[in-house]
């Protein structure tokens, strides 16, 4: 067997005419920075999300920070987030200046609990980033309404989860804004680096594309209200994620169908698959499950040729960029438990049935033997 983790080309595959012809149109037109395709992508992005406006930036982690930037958010403040997720979640904290603060998560969607974000407010405390990992949803109602009560900024960290539904309604469309990470490896990725900001609040938009371009006014390029950043959605990126965009909630599909069968082939094993509460959509960008004996099972699958990640190994608040925060060992448990325990399987749209089943007899075999 050779079963990679993820096979972009098989993607690419099956859309390459058409990724050609949108490439070659933006080659025609000679417009590369900021032109129509952004545009349009800002738009359909913006309405697949259920939001009014759409932000395209350099960048994941821009579109955090960038959001940060525009509430005011900066030295002295707090933001809440989660320790189980990329860098990427805390560090856009740190960059402008706030103090992440780390909340432990549940242990059943690994996404923030609630009551956990309660423990965690003080009167420096802004904002709370919810991250949607591995595409389900963070407890919006519950995070909203802790927000509601607090008086605080509610950034959605969406960039695994595009297309990922919570009572009905798309992430995307709660907080205050949310941001995209159009990264190669996401369920809707470019071929290179890309971001996006949806909200649907008017006056956060007019920040944020004045922000993406070096704080410039609306007069004239030439002209700068803001100290900014130069963050810009390529025109080409934006072209080839207009025709991905289109098939993305059959890939998100294809990829629930991948995660139900895996359910059903590891549910007599030792490996505990992932769970998905009843009132919200998991798109999987990562099918993550928990292993015993994960390192010898991550080997023992290697040498049979299937490819694995993990996703975490260390929890943030234990990077050593974050020692001086103090968190010790066992202060956050779930985190640092799941840490030691989780990894993915393969699981994207191309990847056939059959080789789902090869995989599951392997985690099997490791087990039984």
């Amino acid at each position: 067997m050779n079963i990679p983790l993820l096979d972009l080309k098989a993607q690419y595959a099956k859309i390459r005419e058409e990724v050609r012809r949108a490439v070659d149109e933006v080659l025609d037109g000679g417009r590369y920075i900021l032109g129509p395709e952004v545009k349009k992508l800002e738009e359909e992005v913006a309405t697949f999300s259920q939001a009014k406006y759409g932000i395209g930036v350099g960048n994941g982690t821009d579109a955090l920070v960038l959001t940060l930037d525009a509430l005011g958010i900066g030295p002295g403040d707090e933001v809440i987030t989660s320790p189980f997720t990329f860098f990427a979640s805390a560090e856009c904290i740190s960059r402008v200046g706030a103090t992440p603060v780390f909340a432990d998560v549940d242990p059943k969607t690994y996404n923030l609990d609630p009551a956990k974000v309660r423990e965690k407010i003080t009167d420096r405390t802004k904002a709370i980033i919810p991250v949607h990992i591995f595409g389900q949803p963070a407890d919006m109602d519950e995070i909203m309404e802790i927000a509601r009560e607090h008086d605080l900024y509610v950034i959605e960290d969406a960039c695994q989860a595009i297309g990922s539904e919570y009572k009905g309604r798309r992430v995307g469309s709660f907080g205050h804004a949310a941001c995209y990470s159009f990264f190669p490896t996401k369920n809707l990725g470019g071929y290179g680096d890309g971001g996006m900001i949806v909200t649907n609040d008017e006056s956060l938009d007019r920040k944020l594309r004045s922000l993406r371009v070096h704080g410039k006014s609306e007069k004239s390029k030439y002209y700068n209200n803001a100290i900014g950043y130069n963050s810009r959605l390529d025109e080409l990126q934006a072209a080839i994620l207009r025709v991905k965009l289109r098939y993305l909630n059959e890939w998100n599909e294809a990829r629930r169908q991948k995660a139900a069968l895996y359910d059903e082939l590891l549910k007599d094993t030792p490996v505990v698959t992932p769970f998905a509460a009843e009132d919200r959509k998991h798109i999987y960008h990562l099918y993550i499950i928990q292993a015993e004996n994960r390192d010898g099972l991550i080997q023992y699958l290697k040498e049979k040729g299937i490819a694995t990640g993990v996703y975490y190994p260390v929890p943030l608040h234990h990077q050593e960029v974050y020692k001086d925060l103090e968190y010790g060992k066992g202060s956050l448990p779930v985190a640092e438990e799941l840490c030691t325990r989780t990894m993915a399987l393969p699981c994207y749209p191309e990847l056939s049935d059959e080789n789902v089943r090869m995989i599951a007899d392997a985690v099997k075999s490791f087990y039984n033997s």
